[in-house]
């Protein structure tokens, strides 16, 4: 593959194969019980084949195609466990590895961004990448002053991808009823769309990351690798190591666990105090563990954060109504939540909310921010997924009737994309002491 699939038809024609593949082996399972197969071993079978077609097809195509894999991602741990079993090593896979292009293109794009001579910017620069995306790919390299480095590589045509393959899945978005039952994935999709042009720009990407940088810069507890280069579709930023978060959650130790969780939860509701934006990508390819600052690594792991591609510019922090609504809700006074609520739009003008049934409907999610410590799960998630949406609930039908303001759109796909992995982490830590200092109104008055 010497380019990213930029052929409509052809980019089409490979995503149809999932509700094709998906119809074959629904028929094959039906064979497989008629004969005498038990129903359950058959369907996760069946599950299990899916789960690898869709995200062998998503991978390959890069693009748009991946990106909503990667999103897709960090909602495994609200799935019930039989049903997220058969596929997580599939889902997982996406987050940090993608089929590869080869170096002619490679070259060819550091030739239009850096000029024929590109190589004398560099001591030395890896063929192999050393991790694969869904817009990009990264090598590893040493700069022309010895620095070790990491050169960003967008893929070509990854904007015309970007857009056909969402377009694409939005008409298939049924499909992931399947696998993810109860999700609607055409809002996220949507939100995917609007946000491409930002993803693409790599020169904002730097802006972004030099701002970050210099905001961390000295943190005990964040490094963010500073900018080296920029020119057209390549951005070169210092090289860091660690442990892939994706690996922590695979196999990683309850200490490791609970650190990952304090230090990504820490670091993504801090961003909008400290640099004015949001970090928006929270999926766990974009994050390493470190080891300590200190000579001897002996010291609190830290954590390293790559790609901020896609952010919230909110240059007043966080909104201040948010931590207040917590508050309120953590003293159960219903009125004040459901007033702050309505007064940032999250109750439509003219629609009536009864104040005890919305603080119900609210208060399994602040079970964090009760105790000293809180270890997430997937198993709890699961609980609050069925008291959110149980229709045997009565305040459950209230979440059909929130509004999601614009403005905390982003807000909310990284609030909901950071739950799903602190639960696949399994982290416990102290959540009040974290997210305190992050959220203006939470502290009493």
């Amino acid at each position: 593959m010497s380019d990213l699939p930029r052929n409509a038809v052809a980019r089409t024609a490979k995503l149809a194969t999932l509700p094709l593949g998906l119809a074959g082996r629904a028929t094959l399972g039906l064979g497989k019980r008629v004969v005498g197969a038990p129903a359950a071993a058959v369907a996760s079978e069946v599950q299990q084949r899916t789960a690898e077609q869709l995200f062998k097809v998503l991978g390959e195509l890069k693009g748009g195609a991946m990106k909503f894999g990667q999103a897709l991602s960090v909602f495994e741990a609200a799935l019930p466990e039989e049903l997220a079993g058969p596929y997580r090593g599939a889902l997982t896979k996406l987050q940090e590895n993608a089929p590869a292009l080869p170096a002619a293109t490679v070259h060819k794009v550091m030739t239009q961004s850096f000029g024929p001579e590109w190589r004398s910017r560099f001591e030395s620069f890896s063929d192999t990448p050393a991790a694969a995306a869904s817009i990009g790919q990264v090598h590893r390299a040493v700069w022309a002053d010895g620095r070790e480095v990491a050169v960003k590589v967008q893929y070509p045509g990854a904007g015309k991808a970007l857009l056909g393959d969402l377009t694409q899945l939005g008409r298939i978005s049924r499909l992931f009823g399947v696998l993810v039952p109860g999700m609607d994935v055409k809002p996220l999709l949507a939100e995917l769309k609007e946000r491409i042009a930002e993803e693409l720009d790599y020169a904002a990407e730097a802006d972004n990351q030099r701002r970050y940088a210099e905001a961390y810069a000295g943190d005990p507890d964040v490094l963010v690798p500073a900018v080296v280069e920029q020119q057209g579709t390549v951005l070169v930023t210092e090289w860091i190591d660690g442990i892939p978060l994706s690996k922590i959650i695979a196999d990683g130790t309850p200490a490791q666990r609970n650190r990952a969780g304090q230090l990504l939860l820490g670091f993504l509701f801090s961003g909008p105090g400290r640099v004015g934006l949001l970090h928006a990508d929270p999926h766990p390819g974009n994050f390493r563990l470190l080891p300590a600052a200190d000579a001897d690594g002996a010291g609190p792991w830290r954590l390293g954060v790559l790609d901020f591609g896609a952010v919230n510019r909110l240059p007043e922090g966080m909104p201040e109504p948010i931590g207040r609504a917590v508050r309120y809700a953590l003293q159960d006074d219903a009125e004040e939540v459901v007033r702050i609520l309505t007064g940032e739009g999250f109750v439509r003008p003219g629609m009536k909310m009864d104040p005890q049934e919305a603080l119900d409907y609210l208060a399994p999610l602040l079970d964090p921010l009760r105790t000293e410590t809180f270890t997430y799960s997937r198993a709890w998630l699961r609980d609050q997924g069925a008291h959110l949406s149980g229709r045997g609930n009565p305040a459950a039908s209230l979440g059909r009737r929130f509004n999601l303001p614009p403005s905390y759109m982003l807000i909310h796909r990284v609030s909901m994309g950071t739950l799903g992995i602190l639960c696949q982490l399994g982290s416990t830590f102290a959540v009040a002491e974290v997210l305190e200092p992050c959220l203006p109104g939470l502290r009493p008055e």
